[in-house]
């Protein structure tokens, strides 16, 4: 399981040495345990690293427990480092070297699978669950008073109300709006918790409705989508429902974000298009969301002082006239600046077809 202090020992991990990368797609749709192996020998045939193999290979051969859809490995055999992570998602095959862990597929999944907060409501109770990579990491319950036994009952007594149908009618809702106030303050207090980045909301239409209607407007703006559910639903047809309806909001979210950053770079302002300008906003800490095509890399240099990047040679640094050094992915590095920095980090796939959005660009904090 990949934690939030996981990513921070890796974000802040850097090396003299080389540091090996592995991910491996595991999923067993796509073959069995030796056709897994098979491929992560081929992908590792041209590393030159005998020792870390050694460690990578050992561990798939003696402690992996080829459960989960896929796996990360970092190893630095000369650090004694070595890190593994089963993931609950699926992330696409591949090898890097570098002297820091190479962290691009894991920002991936976090945009596309980190934080989600679903509450299942009806006019009684509420189910609360959060999911972070595909698995679930919290749920609680809160049942309110019973609307069913109302509905059995006699007609109200109150001053100045009938009884009968009417009475019933009234307390059944006065009964149905407590229970969901209730449901909204028990749901915001767990989506502050577990620090959820985007909500679903589950249940009938009427349900939801009120639900969202009272939910806080900071709290609304997180709310990404809503599905029909009932309150007897297994867990994994929860996951299973919210991973749908959360992809598709989370590729619309996208298209919005870039056609933002298109229209504010032109304008000059809030927004930067292309690796030079998207790097330089990186290097001054201005970058609230970076945006990127999957796959995306690009050679480019960093200066061994400051860190600036650039996707030019640079015989010194224009910052501090440090002496830089050739990279392999500046878009890599700039993905690791932007998430120390708490910033976010959105990745488009392939067929997101977005105006003048090519590969990188940047919504701008300033």
């Amino acid at each position: 399981m990949l934690t939030d202090s996981n990513l921070s020992e890796l974000l802040g991990y850097k090396s003299e040495s080389p540091v090996l990368s592995v991910y491996l797609d595991t999923d067993p749709a796509e073959g069995n345990v030796e056709i897994h192996k098979l491929r992560l020998r081929s992908m590792l045939k041209d590393v030159d690293l005998p020792d870390d193999i050694v460690a990578v290979t050992r561990y798939f051969d003696h402690e992996h427990d080829w459960s989960g859809r896929s796996v990360a490995v970092f190893s630095c055999t000369p650090d004694e480092f070595l890190r593994f992570y089963t993931l609950s998602v699926p992330v696409r095959s591949r090898v890097r070297v570098s002297d820091r862990p190479y962290v691009k597929p894991l920002a991936d999944i976090l945009d596309s699978y980190g934080g989600y907060g679903v509450a299942l409501v009806d006019k009684q109770d509420v189910c609360m669950f959060y999911f972070h990579l595909g698995e679930l990491r919290e749920e609680e319950g809160l049942s309110g008073e019973s609307v069913r036994r109302t509905k059995h009952g006699g007609g109200s007594q109150a001053a100045g109300r009938m009884g009968g149908t009417a009475g019933q009618a009234d307390n059944i809702d006065e009964l149905t709006e407590r229970n969901i106030k209730d449901a909204v303050d028990f749901a915001t207090q767990f989506f502050t918790e577990n620090n959820v980045r985007r909500i679903l909301i589950g249940g009938s239409d009427d349900n939801v409705a009120q639900f969202r209607g009272q939910l806080p407007k900071a709290w609304q703006s997180l709310v990404v989508g809503t599905f029909a559910m009932s309150m007897h639903a297994s867990n994994a047809e929860v996951l299973e429902k919210a991973m749908k309806v959360g992809e598709e909001a989370e590729y619309r979210r996208e298209e919005k974000l870039a056609n933002t950053v298109v229209t504010n770079a032109a304008k000059g302002k809030g927004g930067v298009l292309g690796l030079d300008d998207t790097l330089k906003a990186v290097h001054d800490g201005r970058v609230q969301i970076l945006l990127i095509r999957d796959g995306f890399r690009s050679t480019g240099c960093r200066c061994k002082g400051c860190g600036y990047l650039s996707s030019k040679r640079m015989g010194a640094c224009p910052y501090c006239g440090g002496e830089c050094e050739e990279i392999s992915d500046a878009v890599e590095l700039a993905v690791r600046k932007v998430m120390q920095l708490g910033g976010e980090v959105e990745v488009l796939h392939s067929d997101q077809a977005v105006g003048q959005f090519d590969q990188i660009g940047a919504l701008l904090r300033y």
